[in-house]
């Protein structure tokens, strides 16, 4: 019996427009923070990406901190996902969520973690200080050059928002 806490640092990223169905956005960075008691011992970095799929999933993490699976509905993403963290098949989960421990991306579930815009790392990229919804929602600041190979291949590679009828008008 043991107590188990990851920590980790990622991207959330949206569509733009006001049904979520245009092309990916700026990133804002965030930082995940989690815990765990059972048969464990140990502290585990996360790397993840965090694809937000319909309005509500945006709303809720553009909220200052929120709890991935009692705030947001979080599910792992559609390639190497579990049964517990298995969305549809035609995408209706809010958030997909992608994290990579010891060098491999799979869809993996992060139900239980805790997430939050992180200020420092997004002044750091962007030269100014903004908040997450600035940056996603807001369009006070254009994709980084870093993120270029990252949106181009969402945009050619990921679905669109198929939970709101209207988006697909």
């Amino acid at each position: 019996f043991g107590i188990g806490a990851s920590y980790g640092r990622g991207v959330m990223i949206c569509r733009g427009g006001q049904h979520y169905t245009g092309p990916w956005g700026p990133p804002a960075l965030y930082a995940l923070e989690g815990g765990s008691i059972g048969f464990q011992l140990g502290v585990q970095g996360t790397d993840f990406v965090l694809l937000v799929m319909n309005p509500q999933g945006a709303k809720s993490l553009l909220t200052s901190k929120v709890k991935l699976g009692a705030d947001a509905s979080a599910a792992a993403g559609p390639k190497g996902r579990t049964a517990e963290g298995a969305t549809d098949v035609v995408m209706k989960a809010e958030i997909l969520s992608y994290s990579r421990n010891k060098g491999l991306f799979a869809g993996v579930s992060l139900e239980g973690s805790t997430l939050r815009s992180d200020g420092s790392a997004n002044e750091k990229l962007y030269g100014q200080k903004l908040d997450a919804k600035e940056i996603i929602r807001e369009g006070k600041v254009k994709n980084p050059s870093c993120a270029s190979e990252l949106v181009s291949l969402l945009d050619k590679k990921t679905p669109k928002n198929l939970s709101d009828p209207k988006s697909l008008e």
